[in-house]
């Protein structure tokens, strides 16, 4: 499984892709940032970051896109920035079909550290020792969307059965009740 983390923010995104399966060691494919510069117009870093993304979509051409979740912080302009960043890179993967899991913070750094209240330096430790890195990738951004990474690869099949099985009861459900009416 090929999958393109996005820790999204609008003056720095990271990326990272990473291949592997559950219970094998994973592979780190690349890592980097989309930055965007500050004083430009928000249409203009948008589309920035939409190019950034879709250069690592056509480089690397992963199976799933995993995007950290928003969630509400104290600053309205910093969440409207992310959550801004994480629509377009929601976009980009849907318009290729690709299919897009978000996955919250507290999930990613449990998925990876063991503890969904792990700081960064935490997560980029683990990062670094799960892919066998020589260094933590820099800046934090660029770990966390290997550990986006990394959380859906090792999530996903979990998530799948759990889906498929909410499938078979929803349809065995239906079926029953059609048959008592």
């Amino acid at each position: 499984m090929r999958v393109l983390g996005v820790d999204p923010g609008l003056t720095r995104c990271g990326i990272g892709v990473v291949e592997g399966v559950p219970g094998r060691p994973l592979t780190m494919l690349g890592v980097g940032v989309v930055r965007t510069p500050a004083e430009a117009e928000l249409g203009h870093r948008l589309v920035a970051v939409e190019r950034g993304i879709e250069e690592w979509l056509d480089e690397h051409r992963p199976e799933f896109v995993a995007v950290e979740r928003v969630f509400s912080q104290h600053n309205v302009r910093t969440v409207m920035g992310t959550a801004q960043a994480s629509a377009v890179a929601m976009l980009c993967a849907a318009r290729r079909g690709i299919p897009v899991a978000l996955h919250t913070p507290s999930e990613v750094k449990a998925a990876v550290t063991g503890s969904g209240r792990a700081d960064k330096a935490q997560v980029a430790a683990m990062v670094t020792r799960l892919l066998r890195l020589d260094a933590p990738p820099k800046p934090a951004d660029a770990a966390d969307a290997l550990a986006l990474a990394i959380c859906h690869i090792w999530r996903a099949p979990a998530q799948n059965r759990l889906q498929q099985a909410v499938a078979r009861h929803t349809a065995t459900t239906t079926a029953s009740k059609g048959r008592t009416a």
